[in-house]
């Protein structure tokens, strides 16, 4: 679930001015297609839950199928016409079309980097000979060609130790399902069979004889719905057949664990296990690989905290842990007695959240200071060498790299902001402007401030808002608040190209930090989970209500967004406060709480929702707040467009498709509920930005519309 779907928002131009209207004069009509109930019901501690919907689970049937077609076709028949919906989509193209470069790296002779063009689907990798003119750079590997339309995509790379040979895993149609190819870096040939049924898995290399990857067994039924809850690291030798890959760990029942990685260090001399039983704590063993048939020895053998291997200097680990450090630290012990009573600080806890990279001998502390980043470099033995001075008030990302490196690069950016690369020298702490983009958007004419409002419970919660400056707060300014809340994910700022031509037109978008994620650390994500989930959902109420005391806009011309468990807050804020917002727009959401533990790898979610087996009070709990579950009939609901894709097998299409039956069937109000299903598309990792740009289009018209614009709301942009 983490880092699942930050979409960011909206855009036109080509706009002509429109007058303030809070209602819709000639409404589009819409007649939803039939969606057939029937008796099933379950019983939770004595008490029944119908599950009418409950057919719709079933992704593979023809009647499931003919659902989606017949849904789709009420959607675009009502997005057809919407009168500005191609404009916006005419800008979206327009301004995504820029060339977007990453930051460098080096690999045995060559440096890489990924490349787009503009409107291409998927990043292309480039390379140029190390010491060569960059712009002798070619294409080493584009994405683009491995189908017509996009829908399959790069899902990851990892070169072995000397570059010379890549291994890289494929997504078809959004699947977390992959594919690992193995080629020679040289030749650019493939070798080898395709590795398949290949899941939640990076791949870590030893040496250049073989690489460590995980996966599941293939599960009875529908691989897109089916339980997965087992998970195995393999290795895969060079040379040899999948079939005679090395099962590592997972293949027990006491090794069972729902997700487990495998990383060899960059000396190649040890490899560490990290199992875990839910998105959050692991497990941790390490194996010393300068040794035959060496045991795992044990660092943790409980999942009460988060902690991982930075680097090493031979026998010596520097490890980063939250265990009895909530906003993390990082220490050092001998692999030789790894245990927790062993370990030494050298970067203490402090006040802001810490996460820890390393570089060029160097490790770099970047710290959260209320969401913004601020980043320390320490040598190894803990003494800070200096703070980096970073460009503004924003997010960071990179400073990480190979020992020898003598200079990083890391990115920056904020909401108003687009992402550039500077190039960090190690030694003298200087930073340099490598690479800016361009970009028809002026960052001096918005501004971005945080605030401070009081949730219910009287907790204080930042969030930063970010519009064109000198707007008039008014209360009629189109305003998306966009929302996560969980799994630990930290909303830092970042620029989107639809945020920045939403401001264009006036618009406001707001972002607050809310409980269940990670911006203050472990107590912040815990006050958000299981029975304090109402939690997230008092923030992101208490944002709109502070949005709309503040002028900055009103219910009429508030839209309220997430993703995954964005989703599923989007779909519990609805449904607990339908007056709040004109616009509710949630994103392949987590719907059914009662069984979203059903499903592939749901059950691993459950230290943040807890599940309605675990007790009546847990039921009862999930049950309160469940979106599926909390449809009321004779409530007037906001204009909502649930968005989902028919692939997507980590939050199954289902929740989606059960949430809009029920919002269709009981829907008091003349607000559409409507549902878009995008074909050949999951979760969002690896989606092709004609896809992208298609339904950013679709969800900002119909908010645009359902806010009472008859014609978009700014000014014409040439």
């Amino acid at each position: 679930m983490k880092r699942i779907l930050f979409l960011a928002f909206i855009s036109s131009a080509l706009f002509s001015c429109q007058n303030d209207v809070k209602s819709i004069e000639n409404p589009i009509a819409v007649t939803y297609t039939q969606t057939q109930k029937t008796d099933t019901v379950d019983t939770y501690f004595g008490t029944e839950v119908p599950d009418p919907y409950r057919w719709l689970e079933d992704d593979r049937s023809p009647e499931t199928e003919d659902w989606v077609k017949r849904q789709n076709q009420v959607t675009y028949g009502y997005l057809d016409t919407i009168p500005f919906r191609a404009q916006l989509k005419e800008r979206l193209e327009k301004l995504w079309n820029y060339e977007k470069i990453g930051a460098p790296f080096k690999e045995g002779d060559y440096t890489y980097f990924y490349k787009n063009n503009g409107l291409q689907n998927q990043y292309v990798i480039y390379r140029y000979k190390t010491g060569d003119d960059p712009e002798t750079a070619t294409v080493f590997l584009n994405p683009n060609t491995f189908a017509e339309d996009g829908t399959i995509s790069l899902g990851g790379a990892s070169f072995s130790e000397d570059g010379s040979v890549l291994a890289y895993s494929i997504s078809e149609g959004g699947s977390d399902w992959r594919k690992i190819l193995i080629m020679y870096t040289e030749s650019k040939k493939i070798v080898e069979d395709t590795l398949v049924d290949v899941k939640f898995s990076g791949m870590s290399w030893y040496k250049n004889e073989g690489f460590y990857y995980s996966s599941y067994d293939k599960p009875e039924g529908s691989e897109l719905s089916a339980k997965t809850d087992q998970h195995k690291v393999y290795y895969h030798k060079l040379g040899t057949p999948q079939s005679e890959d090395a099962l590592i760990y997972g293949g027990t029942p006491k090794e069972k664990h729902r997700y487990i990685y495998g990383n060899v260090s960059r000396d190649n001399r040890f490899l560490t296990i990290s199992p875990r039983v839910s998105t959050s704590g692991n497990k941790l063993y390490i194996k010393d690989l300068t040794k035959p048939n060496s045991d795992l020895v044990t660092i943790l053998d409980h999942t009460n905290s988060d902690t991982y291997l930075i680097t090493n200097v031979g026998s010596k680990l520097i490890l980063s842990t939250n265990l009895n450090a909530p906003n993390q630290r990082v220490v050092t012990v001998d692999a030789s007695d790894p245990r927790p009573e062993n370990w030494v600080d050298i970067i203490p806890e402090t006040k802001n959240v810490l996460n820890a990279s390393t570089g060029g001998g160097s490790i770099f502390a970047s710290y959260m200071v209320d969401a913004v980043s601020k980043v320390m470099q320490y040598d190894y033995d803990g003494n800070l060498i200096r703070e980096v001075a970073l460009p503004g008030v924003g997010s960071v990302g990179g400073f990480g790299g190979k020992k020898e490196e003598t200079e990083l690069y890391y990115s920056f950016s904020n909401y108003k902001t687009p992402g550039s690369t500077y190039k960090y020298d190690i030694k003298t702490g200087t930073s340099e402007l490598f690479r800016k983009p361009e970009i028809d958007f002026n960052s001096d004419n918005y501004e971005s401030k945080q605030v401070f409002y009081t949730s219910k419970d009287g907790t204080k919660v930042p969030m930063i808002i970010t519009h064109k400056k000198g707007i008039e707060l008014n209360g009629k300014n189109p305003t998306i608040l966009y929302g996560y809340g969980g799994f630990n994910v930290s909303l830092t700022p970042g620029f989107s190209i639809a945020n920045a031509v939403w401001m264009e037109q006036g618009g406001v978008y707001a972002v607050p930090n809310l409980r269940g994620g990670g911006e203050y650390g472990k107590e912040w994500h815990d006050a958000g989970t299981k029975m304090q989930k109402q939690n997230v959902f008092d923030d992101f109420i208490a944002a709109a209500e502070y949005l709309i005391a503040e002028k900055y806009t009103s219910s009429d011309y508030l839209a309220i967004r997430g993703g995954s468990n964005g989703g599923l807050l989007v779909g519990a804020t609805m449904t607990q406060r339908p007056d709040l917002m004109k616009v509710a727009l949630p994103a392949v959401g987590v719907m059914d709480m009662l069984r979203y533990h059903t499903f592939t790898a749901g059950a691993g979610w459950a230290y943040d929702y807890g599940t309605a087996e675990d007790s009546k009070e847990m039921f009862e709990y999930l049950k309160g707040y469940s979106p599926v579950h909390n449809v009321k009939e004779g409530v007037s609901y906001p204009a909502t467009l649930v968005t989902t894709g028919d692939h997507d097998d980590r939050v199954v299409p289902a929740h989606s498709f059960k949430f809009a039956a029920e919002l269709q069937a009981k829907q008091a109000g003349d607000a559409p509920t409507l549902i878009r299903i995008e074909t050949d598309a999951g979760h969002g990792a690896g989606t092709p930005v004609s896809k992208t740009i298609e339904q950013y289009a679709d969800i900002y018209g119909f908010t645009l519309y359902n806010m009472g614009y008859k014609v978009l709301p700014g000014k014409v942009k040439g």
